[in-house]
């Protein structure tokens, strides 16, 4: 099997730099285009053919060191009774926003409501076949919050700030009921035969360092501990969110993902060295062509060094308007990283 990605999870010796891309089944891709034209995007993250379809799609292309199944964040939150549709950004039906809101969410098993996403991660592991690693996700607790109260994505997201001043205590019953959910996506997931985990925590950066650690953070911790049995490495997200990273490393992770907007090694001096760390090339540079991407690539690489634990991605999701070409360069260039780490 290739283990690479898993290995630099761990912070273990690797023949070179893995790679794998966050959106990688996703717009930029011509057959995901024609899947989509053929399927809405919520009937494919419920149907376990057209999602295994959907994950296999840029491993067909390209040569990367581990495939995450096809699904979104905002989906466990059907266990909470939550309706939503995507148009093409999520909307939910009814957002929430008081105590009583909260106190009246439903609170059906997970499994419920996910289990095509766990049957996607079973047919995916079967398809694989041992030669790439498969990757499970879900959203972290403030993330998910952000959007049940915002009823949709918004900049700043405001609801869910004004929640917390407004009820602390009942901010963080929400928070609290979230990282149960989150971790039960987990768990589902991992059972499934997922051999890592990603939180996305995508709207963290909201947040102020003192709120971060009073109510995120804690919510965090909790997903991660309890998922921490299972033995797979555990990958946490936070983009725009330098000033916090110093925190989030300390939220039990094995990995900390970091956005093209801080440099790797200044990750590493604010982490110390206690996590491995994910990332970071700006999507945008992908928009340049492969000569761009090829000397972007380099420039991640030289800056993460040579020391053990640096998995390579985008500093955020793959741009729908990504030329193929692009991408082939910058999996190239990881190839190519073997013999730098040779010479």
């Amino acid at each position: 099997m290739n283990d690479r990605f898993l290995r630099a999870c761990r912070c273990e010796p690797v023949d070179r730099t893995p790679i794998w891309i966050m959106r990688q089944a996703g717009r930029y891709l011509p057959e995901y285009r024609e899947l989509r034209a053929r399927a809405d995007f919520l009937t494919v993250c419920r149907t376990p053919d057209l999602a295994v379809e959907a994950s296999l799609q840029p491993l067909r292309r390209f040569a990367l060191d581990a495939a995450i199944v096809f699904s979104d964040i905002l989906l466990p939150l059907g266990a909470l009774g939550i309706e939503m549709t995507f148009d093409p950004g999520p909307r939910l039906a009814r957002p929430v926003r008081t105590r009583a809101d909260i106190e009246a969410l439903a609170g059906r098993p997970a499994a419920e409501v996910l289990g095509c996403v766990a049957e996607t991660v079973r047919m995916l592991r079967r398809e694989l076949d041992g030669r790439t690693p498969v990757i499970g996700f879900c959203g972290g607790p403030f993330t998910l919050a952000a959007y049940m109260t915002q009823g949709e994505g918004r900049d700043g997201f405001p609801e869910v700030r004004a929640l917390r001043h407004r009820d602390p205590e009942a901010f963080r019953r929400l928070l609290d009921r979230l990282a149960s959910l989150a971790a039960e996506t987990l768990e589902l997931q991992i059972a499934a035969g997922a051999q890592a985990v990603q939180i996305f925590d995508s709207w963290a950066g909201v947040l102020d360092a003192a709120d971060y650690r009073a109510f995120a953070l804690p919510a965090v911790r909790k997903v991660v501990h309890a998922i921490r049995h299972a033995g797979v490495p555990v990958i946490y997200f936070a983009p725009a969110a330098g000033h916090l990273l110093a925190d989030a490393a300390t939220c039990g992770a094995d990995v900390q993902g970091v956005c093209w907007r801080t440099p790797i090694s200044e990750a590493r001096r604010r982490t110390g060295g206690a996590v491995a760390i994910q990332g970071n090339l700006d999507p945008a540079a992908l928009l340049a062509g492969p000569d761009a991407v090829r000397a972007a690539a380099r420039a991640v690489l030289d800056d993460a060094g040579d020391a053990p634990g640096h998995v390579m991605n985008l500093g955020h999701g793959i741009l729908p308007g990504t030329p193929i070409a692009s991408v082939e360069a910058l999996v190239e260039a990881m190839a190519g990283s073997a013999a730098r780490r040779a010479s």
